[in-house]
């Protein structure tokens, strides 16, 4: 049950790559972000009567997590906005590397013969993409203009991998916080301290929001799928048997759906080359999942 948890969270991830891009066709990154979490947490507020009764340690635990994703999501937001949702998605998949070591270090979990493998073929699909052919992509990225260090396509790419790095920390809190609370209380919490920071990190730039984000209907399907997504997800953190290693590998079906999802609604190019790159991550999921 919590493989199957996992790769309904994959799935869903993928396809919000997909909606951030047409997100920001409307509005600004700001605006999609205050909006998505805002939305995000009305809808788990139903669950606030179950969300009580934390220590106080735990508090700070998810206020970290929260923190991390924060901070993640104004890096893959505005490296999104600038790369095609393909390239991202692969890009995206790094973040196998970084949870993977800290669920070997911080959790102690063993990597079997299968699983070693598994990785090692997920790594080998990165690496094929990482040696590609790329330029044109990154150009099309960048409009062809004159690049400036803080707005050439390298940089948008630092920016993708910074928000791996934070979303592989964050989901290693998952996985330490559901050994003692509920996903209701990871959720609301969660995503109140993730609100909380964005109500401050506007008032600090003095940013001003248009009310008409709340008309694009992809920040609404946005925040639905984030909510379903994390639930599934913390649901099978918390179940006995799951382990952060393998997890993380069936997260990266996702990538399939962003491939996809870049060609149907972006006419994106290299889709070809980009699947199978995905095809070989997949094939190292499969490895990982089965045995």
């Amino acid at each position: 049950m919590w493989i199957f948890l996992v790769f309904i969270y994959g799935f869903l991830k993928g396809s919000r790559e997909i909606a951030k891009k047409k997100a920001m066709n409307h509005n600004s990154v700001l605006e999609i972000l205050i909006a998505y979490t805002l939305l995000s947490f009305i809808f788990v507020i139903p669950q606030a009567p179950k969300a009580g009764g934390l220590s106080a340690h735990f508090y700070f635990l998810i206020a970290l997590k929260s923190f991390c994703i924060f901070v993640a999501w104004i890096c893959s937001f505005n490296s999104l906005k600038n790369l095609p949702v393909s390239l991202f998605g692969i890009i995206d998949l790094s973040r196998v590397l970084f949870a993977t070591m800290l669920g070997v270090i911080f959790l102690h979990e063993d990597l079997r013969g299968f699983q070693l493998l598994g990785l090692i073929i997920v790594c080998s699909g990165l690496v094929m993409l990482r040696f590609k052919p790329k330029e044109k992509t990154l150009e099309e990225a960048a409009n062809n203009e004159p690049a400036t260090p803080l707005h050439s396509p390298a940089f948008f790419v630092l920016l993708a991998l910074i928000s791996c790095i934070l979303n592989a920390f964050s989901g290693l809190f998952d996985k330490i916080l559901m050994k003692d609370i509920s996903s209701a209380q990871l959720q609301f919490w969660y995503m109140l301290f993730l609100v909380l920071y964005y109500l401050i990190y506007i008032l600090i730039k003095r940013e001003k929001i248009s009310l008409s984000v709340f008309k694009n209907i992809w920040v609404w399907l946005l925040a639905l799928m984030f909510v379903i997504g994390d639930k599934a997800l913390f649901i099978a953190n918390g179940m006995e048997g799951s382990k952060i290693t393998v997890m993380t590998l069936i997260k990266q079906i996702g990538c399939i759906v962003t491939i996809l999802g870049g060609r149907i609604f972006f006419k994106e190019k290299n889709i070809a080359y980009n699947l199978l790159c995905a095809g070989i991550v997949i094939i190292g999921i499969m490895l990982g999942v089965i045995f």
